[in-house]
């Protein structure tokens, strides 16, 4: 696939989910990179950074895709001729798809242990490492049942119950507007993040954080699963992680819209849930309170201030 029809699907999407989104990407860096025919280092390392710049662009909240393009494209400045930052990027990008598939595997073992042996789970939105945890329990002979709601305007919730029923998990399909009228049946909350604040907030679908206000209310806990490269560096600089506004036409058809003159359509697709309402954050490193965000920054993704400031990756906009 090329690189456009790979920005085309993000941006479309076409291929969703955090997780899938950066793997997407550094397969799509990794075919570039084996195009490419620049006639130097430097001008392969200028495609390769304009080609990242573009895949960042489709989706502006999911962190995991400037992360995967940073992780991918990381060192080719450093190489010493076009074929050795050809070579830097491929065995990058193999590298960060593997251990992408392997966080999944370490996050449903870890999430797995937290969940009760008979409890009734919330999820929200369609998260792989949400969904890891969930099946484990179920693989582990856990008696577990899901409330999964329905995920407006996208339907995501409809992949989460496919998923769910075919591993014979009982499952009930609520609309979004109905968490809190069944929260207090829920022992435990599960989501996936599409970006972890150095605070520990967690930027998600839309409709997280009132899923999680709702817990909150109820006194049920919210745990998170996210790999650790869904945290956001960029937000030690102070940045703000930009909210992704789509077309209204999700939300209602254009003929119909077209009718009211004086109704403007909203149609964000990710909101903030405070650190105050998460429990528990749930990485293939381990488990962490939302107050330890920092730590998986600085110790697990490792990167300084300085090496972000020179980064390439797009610059988010400060947003109220």
């Amino acid at each position: 696939m090329s690189l456009a029809d790979t920005a085309g699907k993000i941006a479309g999407m076409e291929i969703r989910g955090a997780g899938r989104i950066a793997r997407a990407a550094a397969e799509a860096l990794a075919d570039h990179a084996r195009t490419v025919t620049a006639p130097g280092r430097d001008a392969f390392v200028a495609e390769m950074q304009r080609a990242g710049s573009v895949l960042c662009a489709t989706r502006p909240t999911a962190v995991s895709l400037p992360n995967a393009v940073h992780f991918v494209l990381h060192g080719c400045e450093a190489a010493a001729s076009a074929a050795e930052a050809r070579e830097s990027v491929l065995s990058r990008a193999a590298r960060f798809i593997a251990d992408s598939e392997a966080a999944i595997a370490r996050i449903a073992e870890y999430g797995a242990r937290h969940i009760p042996d008979t409890a009734t789970l919330m999820t929200h939105c369609n998260s792989e490492a949400a969904l890891a945890c969930i099946l484990e329990a179920r693989r582990l002979g856990k008696d577990i049942t899901v409330y999964a709601t329905e995920v407006r305007p996208r339907n995501q919730g409809l992949l989460t119950i496919r998923t769910l029923n075919d591993a014979n998990i009982p499952t009930r399909y609520i609309v979004d507007s109905a968490a809190r009228s069944y929260m207090n049946e829920i022992d435990l909350v599960i989501v996936g993040a599409d970006a972890i604040t150095v605070n520990g907030a967690v930027v998600n679908k839309i409709g997280t954080a009132q899923v999680a206000l709702a817990a909150h209310e109820a006194r049920t806990n919210l745990m998170v699963a996210a790999e650790t490269y869904k945290f956001a560096p960029r937000t030690l600089l102070g940045e703000l992680i930009p909210i992704e506004e789509r077309a209204g036409a999700e939300v209602l058809d254009p003929a119909v819209a077209a009718s009211l003159p004086f109704v403007t359509i909203r149609n964000p697709a990710f909101d903030v849930t405070p650190a105050r309402y998460v429990d528990l954050i749930v990485t293939e490193k381990g488990a962490i309170p939302p107050n330890l965000a920092y730590i998986v920054i600085r110790e697990y993704l490792g990167w300084s201030i300085d090496e972000f400031q020179k980064t390439f990756v797009i610059h988010h906009q400060d947003q109220d």
